[in-house]
């Protein structure tokens, strides 16, 4: 870093995802360094997983429990939103994290809390089932952690108040 022209050295650093630009907004991606890696490698796992299994589920047995099915598919969409969402740069991008990451967490909490209380309509389990249980609750806790993350990376507003 050019401790001469602190800058244009902010300036430069957005096209290289610099840590230097998480609260200046100018626009760079602070949220896939350090642990937003393991974040976001741990939502692409699911993304396939669920993806995988909500495939399988569907062209094999989709009479058997239809509603957790398409449950599962629409996790497995939201999983690869966030994924994507999380490792791109830009406020768009960052938006689309957040209202990613919410959807799971409501997706978990109300699937979770539908599949305790009305169990019949739950026959199989979904991603988000009895809040993840299946998967050791890591369903429940990425969403959290998710949040947590994107809320130290989000960007500012900066000092001219845009």
């Amino acid at each position: 870093m050019n401790d001469q022209h602190p800058q244009s050295a902010d300036a430069t650093a957005g096209d290289h995802g610099s840590t230097n630009t998480a609260r200046t907004g100018t626009g760079g991606n602070t949220r896939n360094t350090g642990p937003g890696r393991l974040l976001i490698a741990v939502y692409a796992v699911f993304a396939i997983s669920a993806t995988a299994r909500a495939g399988y589920q569907i062209l094999t047995k989709f009479s058997d429990a239809p509603v957790a099915y398409l449950l599962s598919a629409f996790a497995a969409l939201v999983y690869a939103v966030a994924t994507v969402s999380l490792a791109k740069a830009g406020s768009t991008w960052f938006k689309v994290s957040v209202a990613a990451v919410l959807v799971e967490l409501v997706g978990v909490l109300v699937v979770g809390s539908l599949s305790i209380y009305d169990s019949v309509a739950f026959p199989h389990e979904t991603v988000w089932s009895l809040f993840g249980r299946g998967y050791g609750f890591i369903p429940l806790i990425l969403p959290v952690l998710g949040l947590v993350w994107l809320y130290r990376r989000r960007p500012s507003l900066g000092k001219a108040g845009r």
